[in-house]
């Protein structure tokens, strides 16, 4: 059974131990290579992605593109929508944060 937690623009996500994220010339898009396989990425999944770095927040993410794409009214709807997307496919990893 999967085990859904709410998402707050506060959390901070990197790609999975072992992902990376890369552009591919030849597909002309993004992709994410895993020790698996390869997932080929949309435009705005890419876009997305290229700011999941482990250091900015989801709302630091959506800031950054708000800025980059400001006509795009459902902006903060659509990176929401992807990175829980991207987590429930275990794309995905919450970066731990420590105090102290």
């Amino acid at each position: 059974m999967s085990q859904q937690l709410a998402m707050s623009h506060h959390d901070i996500y990197q790609l999975r131990r072992g992902w990376r994220l890369q552009w591919e010339a030849i597909q002309g898009c993004h992709v994410i290579l895993y020790p698996e396989g390869m997932v080929k990425l949309s435009a705005t999944a890419g876009a997305i992605l290229e700011q999941v770095d482990g250091q900015q927040t989801i709302g630091d993410i959506i800031a950054t593109l708000q800025q980059r794409y400001p006509g795009a009214e459902t902006l903060a709807d659509d990176v929401v929508q992807f990175i829980d997307e991207a987590r429930s496919n275990g794309w995905l990893a919450m970066k731990e944060v420590h105090c102290g």
